[in-house]
C-alpha cells in the first residue's frame, strides 16, 4: 500500500524523484513499471503500478462503448496514460502533456492513497484541502458514514 506525503522539486527537464518508499512498494509487486495518467476531476496525476493499471483498464473496457460519458472518460483517462520507469537514480520523466494537465511546475507533492499515488503541485494540493464552510459540513457528514 502507498502511504505518506513527500515533497520533491521537478527539474527543468520535467524529472522528479519518486520517493524511495513508493519505489519499494512498486518493486514488491514484481514489476517496477508504473502508469501516470491525469486524474478525472482534480489537477493532479494518478500513479498506478502496471498490474493495478491493467486491472483498471480491464474494468474500463467492460463499460458500454456507446455511452458518450464513458467514451469521454476513456479519452481523458486511458488514452493519456503513459507507462514509466524510474531512471537509475530514482527519477521519473513526466511528459509535457501531463505536466501541463496537472499544473506541475516547481514543488510537487506525492500523496500515498493506498492502492495508488496522486502527484500534485504542492500549491494545488493546498488549495484542494482548503474547503468552504458549506463543503466542510458536507465532508463531515460523509466521513461519519465511513466504517472507521
Amino acid at each position: 500500500m502507498f502511504r505518506g506525503q513527500f515533497v520533491q522539486k521537478i527539474d527543468l527537464k520535467g524529472r522528479v524523484s519518486m520517493p524511495a518508499r513508493f519505489r519499494e512498494t512498486l518493486a514488491s509487486t514484481g514489476d517496477a513499471r508504473f502508469i501516470l495518467t491525469p486524474a478525472p476531476f482534480d489537477p493532479c496525476l494518478h500513479v498506478f503500478g502496471l498490474r493495478a493499471w491493467e486491472e483498471i483498464e480491464r474494468k474500463i473496457s467492460e463499460l458500454p462503448s456507446h455511452d458518450r460519458h464513458v467514451v469521454r472518460f476513456r479519452r481523458q483517462y486511458v488514452s493519456a496514460a503513459v507507462e514509466c520507469e524510474t531512471d537509475r537514480v530514482g527519477r521519473v520523466l513526466i511528459p509535457p502533456h501531463l505536466r501541463e494537465r496537472a499544473r506541475l511546475e516547481r514543488d510537487l507533492l506525492w500523496a500515498g492513497m493506498g492502492k495508488n499515488v496522486e502527484l500534485w503541485s504542492k500549491d494545488e494540493w493546498e488549495r484542494a484541502l482548503d474547503i468552504s464552510p458549506d463543503d466542510e459540513q458536507a465532508y463531515q457528514r460523509a466521513v461519519e458514514q465511513f466504517p472507521l
